[in-house]
Order: C-alpha cells, then sequence, then structure tokens
C-alpha cells in the first residue's frame, strides 16, 4: 500500500488527549492527527524521529498524520487505521497463498446488532457475491471465514505481544469469534506486526491475562492465530503474507 506521497520526517515530542500528537519540523512545532486507539506502550519516546503525511484538505482539522515513530533498530507504523485494508488488500491482490481457496470477501461485515467483524470470506456463493449490503442472516444460511484484524506494535526483548493495555473490546471479539466457530464457520485472528525488531509473538499475558486466557481458548476451538509481518517506508508499507512467525503459547 503505496502513501499518495512521500511520508515527511520530524521528531516526536509528545502525545497527548489520545489523539494529537506535537512533532517538530523545520525549526516548528507542529499538531498532528495521532491515529491509535491503544496506549502506544513501547513506541513512545521524546524526540525519536517520526514520520508524518501531509494532507491540504479544508474540511480536515488537522493536516497532518502520525504514521511512523522510530524505535532502535526499527520504524514502528502507530497508524491502527491501516492494517485492514491492508490485509485485504493482501487478499484481493492474490498475494496470500493460505486465502487462495477463497474467491470473495468484504471487509466490515456484521455479524449481529451490535458488532462488526474486520472481513469475511468465501467460495462460489452467488447470492453473497451479488447483494449490495451484507445481510446478517447470511451467517446463518452460509459457512464464511472470519477475521478479525490486530495492530501490534510493542515489543519486548524480540517478541511481539498484543495488547499494550487491557482490552475488553478483544476480548469480546474473542468471545464472539468462538461463538462463530461453534455455529460452523472458521475463524482467524491476523496480528499485523508493524515493526521488525521481533522473532515471534505471544499475547501479552503480563498484560491482560484475561485476553491471553481467552486466546489460548478460542485456539483450543479451532481458531487460526496469523502474525503478520508489516515493513515500514516512507513511501509505502508492505505485507509478506506467508512469512512463518512463530507463536508462543
Amino acid at each position: 500500500m503505496k502513501f499518495t506521497e512521500p511520508l515527511r520526517e520530524g521528531r516526536f515530542l509528545k502525545r497527548y488527549k489520545r489523539f494529537f500528537a506535537d512533532i517538530e519540523f523545520e525549526g516548528e512545532i507542529i499538531t498532528a492527527h495521532c491515529p491509535n486507539t491503544g496506549s502506544m506502550k513501547g513506541c513512545m519516546q521524546e524526540n525519536a524521529p517520526c514520520r508524518f503525511s501531509f494532507v491540504d484538505d479544508p474540511k480536515r482539522k488537522l493536516k497532518y498524520t502520525l504514521q511512523q515513530i522510530h524505535m532502535g533498530d526499527s520504524w514502528v507504523g502507530v497508524n491502527t487505521g491501516l492494517p485492514n485494508d491492508l490485509v485485504f488488500e493482501t487478499f484481493t491482490s492474490g498475494r496470500s497463498k493460505a486465502w487462495s481457496q477463497f474467491t470473495s470477501g468484504r471487509k466490515e461485515v456484521k455479524i449481529n446488532d451490535k458488532t462488526r467483524i474486520d472481513m469475511a470470506l468465501w467460495t462460489n456463493l452467488p447470492e453473497v457475491d451479488s447483494a449490495k449490503k451484507w445481510n446478517v442472516e447470511f451467517i446463518e444460511r452460509f459457512k464464511f471465514h472470519f477475521i478479525e484484524v490486530k495492530n501490534t506494535t510493542l515489543v519486548e526483548d524480540q517478541i511481539a505481544y498484543f495488547p499494550d493495555a487491557v482490552t475488553t473490546r478483544g476480548q469480546k471479539h474473542l468471545q464472539e469469534l468462538m461463538d462463530l466457530i461453534d455455529r460452523g464457520h472458521t475463524c482467524e485472528i491476523v496480528y499485523t506486526i508493524q515493526r521488525d525488531d521481533f522473532d515471534s509473538f505471544a499475547p501479552a499475558d503480563h498484560i491482560d491475562p484475561t485476553y491471553g486466557q481467552l486466546l489460548r481458548e478460542a485456539m483450543d476451538k479451532g481458531l487460526k492465530v496469523t502474525p503478520m509481518h508489516i515493513q515500514q517506508s516512507e513511501f509505502e508499507v508492505l505485507t509478506d503474507p506467508d512469512k512463518k512467525i512463530p507463536v508462543r503459547i
């Protein structure tokens, strides 16, 4: 996935009010949108090099968006809005051998009145293919492969961890995936790791033990866990979908 123009580079100063970040750029301090709902634990350091995008849109309050922060030996992608689009693009481009069995897919599909799953994939379902809108009744009539995508930026001792804070929402997603498996669907959770300095993935039991427990329970039911490396540059972000990353459970 390419950026519309190369990212600009400055120095990260601070994050505040959750969605704001101050950046030093060419001798001035600018305020950028910080598109990250997590704690950003382990990827915020004052005066660290950072990269940001610029959009001259009069409808936007902030023209700048923080995209990457350099930590240690690696650039870290902090835009949690990119992984969903990037994973879906990986499917539609046919770059993943693991999803080659599926002929169609859709992003952000409703599984009930309150919840959307990031992706649904299926094979040869003309009624679903031709539908203008996703119908919740589809999940009772047909079988799908549901995928939830999680953004992963925390690395400690070369292990990529999720989550970086207690996540009741993430716990709820795991329970819903288990329910879908019980109803005859297959399910997968993709942890997009937006940095390079890791060699394996694990649930962050030291941060949210309940999440780790639920993940193991879901895996026992058949949930597929797929860590996916996301490479960062000032021009684009890239996936390596078939790279095998060990999962520590």
